[in-house]
């Protein structure tokens, strides 16, 4: 018997949430429901905390760096997952009809939706996952061995994934990252473990660039106090980096991306820049006459999620350098305060 309440994140409003008693959510005839065993803390989260998002209503319930115990199924269930069986879910529900799904191109799907934007989120005791999910979403049974708070991480790691891939980062490259909060810190790690030669990683706060020295960059740039393109030149012999990646929403960082990259460079857009602030004048003739490749990375499919995973298990990308704080569900406030301060770098909360 599920009880009828629980603990549960809501936000009310930007910068008003808390803990709070709310109803356990029904179980739909072909989904099922989780018992959430840790769910991490994302930057667009903070970013909803902090200023709302526009395809969330409040009051609601956010979270979608999701893991736990499956605890019951509809009665029309046909999914391949069983009660008891522990589960990576990540939020993403994609069409399967539009020509990017039929080509098995998931992460380009034109009617993707969300948990934790369409359906309530999974910063509580127990989420509904919806039929759309288990139809055609990121849902995997966790490798032996792996962690449960590294499990729930596994979504952003899977854009990080895509990222890399897309960009064909390999043996040999160069590779200078913009930003140094967990994606850029996963991201030194996944080109490690592809590959590359070299890998700098640049940030403007001291406090963020010291959290990333365990994950073992080439060089550590505090671009505040230096001229990052001249910088970037001087560690590669003046040739520039094979690969940029920017892992922050500052627009100067596509523009100094743009300057620094090596003839024939890639430079892979990762952070979203504020919609009014999304236009930082990128020098076109520098792409043109260098021939670099400008690419645009956003979301993921099943797959990388899939190797997401491994990736943590194994150790590659290493789960317990990344989060940095585990949390209580009941300590959510304080929690989510140190995050928008920076004050963790990875932050991953146990109902």
């Amino acid at each position: 018997m599920v009880k009828q309440t629980m603990k549960a994140v809501v936000v009310r409003a930007p910068m008003q949430f808390a803990v709070e008693e709310a109803p356990v959510p029904q179980c739909s005839e072909k989904g099922f429901l989780l018992k959430v065993v840790a769910c991490g803390l994302c930057g667009s989260d903070l970013r909803t905390l902090h200023s709302g998002h526009r395809k969330v209503t409040f009051p609601w319930i956010i979270g979608h760096e999701i893991c736990g115990d499956v605890i019951q199924v509809g009665s029309q269930y046909q999914g391949p997952w069983e009660v008891g069986e522990r589960l990576a879910v990540g939020p993403n529900a994609y069409c399967g009809v539009c020509d990017f799904c039929r080509d098995g191109r998931y992460e380009f799907c034109e009617n993707r939706v969300e948990i934790a934007q369409k359906w309530l989120g999974g910063l509580a005791e127990v989420i509904a996952i919806p039929e759309a999910c288990v139809r055609l979403g990121t849902i995997h049974r966790l490798p032996e061995g792996l962690d449960p708070v590294y499990a729930a991480i596994s979504e952003p790691i899977s854009s990080v994934v895509n990222s890399q891939e897309q960009g064909r980062v390999g043996l040999g490259d160069t590779v200078m990252i913009i930003g140094s909060g967990p994606v850029g810190c996963a991201q030194v790690s996944l080109a490690r473990a592809r590959g590359a030669d070299r890998i700098f990683i640049a940030d403007i706060v001291d406090e963020r660039l010291r959290l990333a020295e365990p994950f073992g960059p080439d060089a550590i740039i505090n671009a505040a106090r230096t001229d990052l393109v001249e910088e970037a030149r001087r560690l590669t012999g003046g040739k520039g980096p094979d690969v940029v990646i920017t892992a922050t929403p500052a627009p100067i960082a596509v523009v100094q991306a743009v300057q620094m990259a090596r003839k024939t460079g890639r430079i892979l857009v990762f952070g979203g820049l504020p919609k009014d602030d999304s236009k930082p004048g990128v020098d076109m003739n520098i792409v043109h006459y260098n021939a670099l490749h400008l690419i645009g990375i956003n979301g993921f499919g099943p797959r990388h999620q899939r190797q997401a995973l491994q990736l943590l298990a194994s150790g590659r990308i290493p789960g317990d350098k990344l989060v940095s704080h585990r949390f209580p569900l009941a300590e959510f406030e304080k929690g989510a305060k140190m995050a928008l301060e920076g004050k963790v770098l990875k932050a991953v909360f146990l109902p």
